[in-house]
C-alpha cells in the first residue's frame, strides 16, 4: 500500500507542483485532468471524474448519465524527467465503482492476470519508430536537410544519426534517466526517422512506459521546432514506422524464460544454436496461438487505414520495406508476422506499428498466445524464405496467405471473432468495430488526389 502523504513530500521535494492520472483514449491517447500536488489524496481517492462518452470510441455514456471515475497507480508514477514540475501515473477508469468497459489498461491487466493463474508473466520490449519533422509551405519535410542528400536511404548511417544529436542525446539521456536502459538508437531508413531500442520489462509496466515515451518525443521535438509523428506511412516513397512488440513468458515462481531451448555451448553466442533447438515448446504454442487469431489482431496491431500502406513489400519505394505481410513465422524472416529471432529468446510480432494502442495491442497478444499454450497448439512450418520474390500464388501452395491487405479486411475478421469479443467484452468490442469501420467507410469515401490525377480528364 503507498503512503499517499510520504509520497506527496517526495515528489513536493522533488519539485513537483502538479499531477496527472492518466488514461488512455482508444487511440492510446493520455487523458487526464491537471491535479495540484497538495490535493494527491484527493485523486488517489477518486476525486477526478471524466465524461469519457465525449470522446470518440469510448462507450456510450450519454450526457444524461452518470461520469467515470480516474483510479491513478501511484506504485508507477512517472516525474517527468524534461520537467519535473510535472507527475504522471496510469490511471484506471470505473463506473459506479465496477471497472469501465473501455478502460485498455484494465484490459490488459485482465490477461496479465490470466497469464499469473497460469504461473507466467509476460515479458515485452517495443521497438519505437518516429519520424522527427518541420512543416514548411510545401508540407512537411525531414528536420535535417542532409537527410535528403543521398537518396533512397540513410539507414543505420553514422552522420546522420551524430546530425541528429539534438534530439536523440535528449531522448537517451530522458529514457535513462527514468531507468529504461537504453542500449541502442539509430538513424532508420526513412528520411527523418529514428529507433530507440531499450530494456524491456514486464508486459504492463512496459505499456505505461510508452505513455511516456510518446509524450517525451513529442517534447523534444517541439523544443526544435519541429513534431514527431507517430503515423505509420507518413511518405508514400519512404518506410512505415513499428513498433514491434518483442514478447515471452517467464516463470512467475522463477523467473526463467520458457521460450528457451537450448543453451549455447561455452564460447558460441544464442545465435550459434540450431535454430530448431533454440526456442521451448511453450514459444510454438504461443506463437501458434497469435497465428490463429491473426487476422482479427491485426485490426488493432495496425489499427488504421494508413496502417495497411505501410504492409507492403515495395509500394512505391526505391526499395524492399521490409515491412511484415504474411500471417506466418520464421527464425529471422522479417517478411512475416511472426518472427522467432536468434540473437534473444522471444516472439517479434511485427505487424504492430507506430499508432498501437499499446494496452490494447499487448492485451490480445498476451491474451492469443495463452489462447495457444492452453491448447497446445502447433504452428505450421517455419517460412524461411524471402517471401517477397516468391509468388503469392506459390506461397498459398505452402500454406502461407496474406495478411487482410485493409482496414476493412481486418475490422470484418475483428468483427467476426468470437474470441476477441469473450478478450475485450462484448461492449468494447462492438464499439470499436464501430469506430474502426466508420473510419474505413470515411476513408473509401474521399476523393484523393491520386484519383483526381488518373482519373479526371482520362476520358
Amino acid at each position: 500500500m503507498t503512503d499517499i502523504e510520504q509520497l506527496r513530500q517526495d515528489l513536493q521535494a522533488r519539485g513537483v507542483k502538479y499531477f496527472f492520472g492518466a488514461y488512455t483514449d482508444v487511440n492510446g491517447v493520455p487523458k487526464s485532468k491537471c491535479v495540484p500536488i497538495a490535493h494527491l489524496a484527493d485523486a488517489a481517492a477518486g476525486s477526478e471524474l471524466y465524461t469519457v462518452g465525449a470522446l470518440e470510441g469510448m462507450g456510450e455514456l450519454g450526457p444524461n448519465e452518470d461520469e467515470c471515475v480516474g483510479i491513478p497507480d501511484l506504485a508507477e508514477v512517472t516525474v517527468l524527467p524534461w520537467d519535473n514540475r510535472y507527475a504522471v501515473a496510469p490511471a484506471n477508469l470505473y463506473l459506479h465503482s465496477v471497472p469501465y468497459s473501455h478502460d485498455f489498461r484494465r484490459i490488459l491487466q485482465n490477461q496479465v492476470a490470466e497469464a499469473a493463474a497460469m504461473g507466467y508473466r509476460m515479458n515485452m520490449g517495443v521497438e519505437p519508430e518516429l519520424y522527427v519533422l518541420r512543416d514548411t509551405a510545401g508540407g512537411a519535410v525531414p528536420w535535417i536537410a542532409e537527410d535528403l542528400a543521398n537518396p533512397p536511404t540513410r539507414g543505420y548511417d553514422l552522420e546522420t544519426t551524430v546530425l541528429a544529436d539534438a534530439f536523440l542525446e535528449p531522448m537517451v539521456g530522458y529514457m535513462n534517466e527514468l531507468g529504461w536502459d537504453v542500449y541502442s538508437f539509430d538513424h532508420e531508413g526513412g528520411d527523418g526517422q529514428y529507433e530507440f531500442d531499450f530494456g524491456y520489462t514486464d508486459a504492463l509496466q512496459m505499456a505505461d512506459r510508452m505513455l511516456i515515451f510518446r509524450l517525451m518525443a513529442k517534447h523534444v521535438a517541439r523544443t526544435l521546432g519541429c513534431f514527431a509523428s507517430f503515423m505509420p506511412k507518413p511518405f508514400q516513397t519512404s518506410f512505415g514506422s513499428g513498433a514491434h512488440l518483442n514478447v515471452s513468458l517467464a516463470e512467475i515462481a522463477t523467473g526463467r524464460n520458457v521460450f528457451e531451448g537450448a543453451s549455447a555451448t561455452a564460447g558460441a553466442t544464442m545465435s550459434d544454436v540450431p535454430h530448431d533447438q533454440a526456442y521451448g515448446p511453450v514459444s510454438y504454442q504461443f506463437t501458434a496461438g497469435v497465428l490463429a487469431h491473426a487476422d482479427a489482431l491485426m485490426a488493432v496491431l495496425s489499427p488504421t487505414v494508413n496502417s495497411y500502406k505501410r504492409l507492403m513489400p515495395r509500394g512505391l519505394m526505391q526499395e524492399i520495406s521490409w515491412a511484415p505481410v504474411f500471417q506466418a513465422w520464421g527464425y529471422n524472416n522479417r517478411t512475416l508476422m511472426c518472427r522467432l529471432p536468434m540473437n534473444r529468446r522471444c516472439l517479434e510480432v511485427r505487424t504492430a506499428d507506430s499508432a498501437v494502442n499499446f494496452y490494447l495491442g499487448a492485451a490480445l497478444v498476451l491474451a492469443a498466445g495463452l489462447d495457444g499454450v492452453r491448447r497446445e497448439l502447433s504452428p505450421p512450418d517455419p517460412v524461411n524464405i524471402d517471401t517477397y520474390k516468391v509468388s503469392e500464388f506459390h506461397l498459398a501452395a505452402m500454406g502461407v496467405r496474406r495478411l487482410p491487405w485493409t482496414l476493412g479486411e481486418a475490422i470484418t475478421a475483428f468483427e467476426q471473432s468470437d474470441f476477441v469479443q469473450k478478450v475485450l467484452g462484448t461492449e468494447l468490442h462492438a464499439s470499436y468495430a464501430e469506430l474502426k469501420r466508420a473510419e474505413w467507410q470515411e476513408y473509401n469515401t474521399v476523393v484523393g488526389e491520386w484519383e483526381q490525377a488518373r482519373y479526371l480528364r482520362l476520358w
